[in-house]
């Protein structure tokens, strides 16, 4: 048995049908008056819904969330926050808005309550990505860890198929490189290797019936493990060459992370071979790395960079950024190798050794 350190977040999980109904009474556990609901503009309905339901604490709605966390917003909602005496604040949909909601945590250390809509899992992560000119910068603090996390799959059931399918891809990139962290464990590759079941299990029945509430709860169950995995360990190139990629070239989050995670794993898969096993058991496949590629082709989501807007001339400064200030990772980054990995991503190619 390997030697490990296994650090537990705190997290209060409500899981199931129905559970956003919880959601006035988890506001007073906590203790909150002044709640203020967070979204997307093309999420705004659920989080008038979800102000609704808090009823007299609740202190209205900003449903000015976006992509990647842009500096501006936040700004935005930290005056929101200030004037009028937010003492907590509600997250309601996918990365934009969690995001959102662990920025102002970060500065004001108020309490979350997150309601996610997708796939992704950083509801259950310490992590923080935020942008600013146009440069996307990461850090880990438990400061941005929500209080707790509502799971209710009926808010999951008008989630489309292109996005359930994307954000599913990006939950399983967590946990595929906390299946080679370098402060990985025993515990972290349990439920890595279960939420990559999971996911690869539902995805393709939620893209072919929308509606099956039983895939769209496996699918919510994947993600929390995935996400939970992703939240106890250190990221590597997958994660900083996605970073790079959506911070610089503006590019969606979950389609980066799906177009990129079978090429970053081909590139680190002569030293994780136990990866590479615990992968190949858990999606049934010997080849995980192709399954991947496979994997998103069948669920119909992108497969190319150049597909998601970004230009063949962003290779070389993809590739410069990437190098700079690198993430750990088991496999020394070298030049060519990366390079060749962001453009075989950037043409669509399948991954190759």
């Amino acid at each position: 048995m390997r030697d490990f350190t296994y650090n537990a977040h705190p997290a209060r999980i409500v899981f199931g049908s129905g559970s956003l109904s919880h959601l006035p009474e988890e506001a007073r556990r906590l203790g909150l008056n002044r709640v203020l609901v967070l979204s997307t503009k093309e999420q705004r309905q659920s989080a008038d819904d979800a102000a609704r339901m808090l009823g007299a604490i609740s202190a209205g709605v900003f449903a000015g969330a976006v992509m990647h966390t842009p500096v501006d917003v936040t700004n935005e909602a930290m005056t929101i926050v200030a004037d009028q005496h937010i003492d907590g604040v509600v997250a309601i949909g996918g990365g934009s808005t969690i995001g959102l909601g662990k920025a102002i945590a970060l500065r004001s250390d108020l309490p979350q309550i997150v309601v996610p809509t997708t796939y992704a899992g950083s509801e259950v992560t310490p992590i923080i990505g935020e942008t600013k000119d146009g440069l996307k910068t990461t850090q880990t603090t438990p400061r941005v860890l929500p209080e707790v996390v509502i799971y209710d799959v009926d808010l999951t059931l008008g989630l489309p198929t292109g996005l359930s399918a994307t954000s599913g891809m990006n939950a399983i990139a967590h946990a595929v490189e906390a299946l080679y962290a370098r402060d990985g464990s025993p515990v972290i590759s349990l439920m890595a290797v279960e939420g990559v079941r999971a996911l690869a299990r539902s995805l393709p029945v939620i893209v072919r019936n929308p509606a099956d509430r039983a895939a769209r709860s496996e699918a919510q169950y994947g993600a929390w493990l995935c996400g939970t995995c992703l939240g106890s360990v250190g990221m590597s190139l997958h994660h900083k060459l996605c970073h790079t990629l959506g911070g610089t070239f503006n590019l969606p989050h979950a389609e980066t992370h799906t177009v990129v995670l079978p090429h970053a794993l081909q590139y680190n898969a002569p030293l994780v071979q136990g990866a590479i096993e615990a992968l190949a058991g858990g999606l049934g496949n010997s080849d995980p790395v192709r399954a991947l590629y496979d994997l998103a082709g069948e669920l119909g989501a992108p497969r190319a960079l150049k597909d998601l807007g970004m230009p063949q001339s962003g290779i070389d400064e993809a590739t410069d950024l990437a190098l700079s200030n690198p993430y750990w990772n088991p496999r020394p980054l070298e030049r060519a190798g990366v390079r060749a990995c962001i453009a075989a991503a950037w043409a669509g190619d399948p991954p190759s050794a």
